[in-house]
């Protein structure tokens, strides 16, 4: 069974709410072991994901196969909206190529709540959704291209 850790930022509880609905829609459907984390904010979803990676190593045993990030960073008044777009986006690629993880990074960054809406609704464009399918599709290419074959 595929194990996935689902690390969700709860800054905008109701943008944050619709993006796991498609996420947990799409990993049920695939019989997921799906565990989940809550988090403040986007910044630390990368942090978490670390911990887990390294929490697994620990133990020696079968960690989780994948990741799926959900969040809404919404442009405000200040620089800190870029900060945390970069920083977010940046922890995340980071710990995919340098670990080779499988991550379907789901965290939507937008101008305002109207397109926050429109991204995390799972009617709609459903991010959280293409996460979860991001990262299992990922999944499927490590392993193929870990036993030989082609992706």
């Amino acid at each position: 069974m595929t194990k996935i850790l689902v690390v969700e930022a709860r800054f905008y509880e109701d943008y944050s709410d619709m993006l796991l609905e498609g996420a947990l829609d799409v990993l049920q459907a695939a019989k997921a072991h799906i565990t989940k984390v809550t988090v403040p904010g986007a910044l630390e979803i990368p942090h978490v994901i670390s911990m887990a990676e390294a929490a697994q190593k620990n133990k020696k045993e079968g960690g989780f196969d994948g990741y799926v990030a959900l969040g809404c960073v919404i442009r405000g008044e200040t620089s800190h909206y870029d900060y945390v777009c970069e920083q977010s986006a940046r922890a995340i690629m980071d710990l995919a190529v340098n670990q080779q993880l499988a991550i379907g990074n789901g965290i939507i960054t937008v101008e305002n709540d109207k397109q926050a809406k429109a991204r995390a609704d799972k009617t709609k464009k459903d991010k959280g959704g293409f996460a979860a399918n991001a990262c299992l599709k990922m999944i499927k290419i490590r392993s193929e291209l870990n036993a030989g074959g082609t992706a």
